[in-house]
């Protein structure tokens, strides 16, 4: 049976962006992150992580460098009683001075290869899936893999596009309400 998933955007949604974090010492998780993903999973949800990270074509951080970041992070979840099913990530960026990255994906939101990705490795439900975001580029992938619910956060309630958004919040505690009073036939509540 296919599960519905919960999928997040890294930084601006996990993590407060600094621009281009590749290292711990910079990465400060969100408030409220971990009771999202925890009451998630308790809906029945699998936590998936998408993310552009171009810093690695623009050699801010290298693939290693990253990878063990993602490793940290993953422990971090683990460690407050959330299992990640899996974190994918885009490093190419045309303009990148990196060579080996330095090319257009269909990974790079706002393509939804990693959203697709995700569901066929993970079995995932996107008609019954969620898409937490804080970037047009979010809401314009998920729309585009046919993500059932698209949840922009911004802090000001001033996106210049909503349209691709079922939902604009100011901060991930809205979310938890929204996730909870969904009907039962929209996520399933069961995998």
């Amino acid at each position: 049976m296919s599960c519905p998933a919960l999928f997040l955007d890294r930084d601006g949604v996990v993590n407060i962006d600094h621009g281009y974090v590749g290292t711990p010492d910079r990465f400060q998780f969100m408030d409220h992150i971990f009771d999202l993903t925890r009451t998630a999973m308790d809906q029945g949800y699998r936590v998936v992580v998408i993310t552009n990270q171009s810093g690695i074509a623009r050699g801010y951080y290298s693939e290693e460098e990253f990878l063990a970041l993602t490793a940290w992070m993953v422990d971090e979840f683990r460690a407050r009683g959330v299992e990640l099913a899996d974190v994918l990530y885009c490093p190419y960026h045309r303009a990148g001075p990196v060579e080996r990255f330095a090319r257009d994906s269909f990974w790079r939101k706002p393509a939804p290869g990693m959203i697709l990705e995700a569901a066929r490795r993970h079995d995932l439900d996107l008609a019954r899936s969620i898409f937490v975001g804080d970037q047009p580029t979010d809401m314009q992938a998920a729309q585009a893999a046919g993500v059932g619910l698209r949840i922009l956060v911004d802090p000001n309630k001033k996106a210049a596009e909503t349209k691709t958004a079922n939902h604009v919040v100011g901060r991930l505690s809205e979310i938890v309400p929204i996730l909870t009073g969904l009907s039962p036939n929209f996520p399933g509540n069961s995998c």
